[in-house]
């Protein structure tokens, strides 16, 4: 991750990352897409919540993957030039998590 990534609060991400962070969003579109023919097919309540399940599951698993990444290039950086400001906005963050 680059380290000149929040200036102007812009996260300059590699091509690798955003390849990364753009194949689990189309898996995630997948998901709901499938989700969609489950309604259309009017299939069993218990099995679209299942898949609904799933789905939070990889919305967290990629938030947690993009706040590890944004703690170890922007909130370092900003710490890194006192910028203690950063430390309001990752305690904002950690409150939504934690909803």
């Amino acid at each position: 991750m680059n380290k000149e990534c929040c200036k102007n609060k812009k996260t300059i991400r590699s091509d690798a990352e955003k390849k990364t962070i753009n194949n689990r969003l189309n898996r995630i579109e997948g998901q709901i897409k499938g989700i969609k023919n489950m309604v259309a097919e009017d299939r069993y309540c218990n099995d679209i919540l299942i898949q609904l399940s799933a789905i939070e599951s990889s919305i967290k698993s990629l938030s947690m993957h993009i706040l590890e990444n944004h703690l170890y290039s922007c909130i370092t950086d900003s710490i890194e030039k006192n910028d203690t400001e950063v430390i309001d906005e990752l305690m904002s963050l950690f409150k939504r998590f934690n909803k």
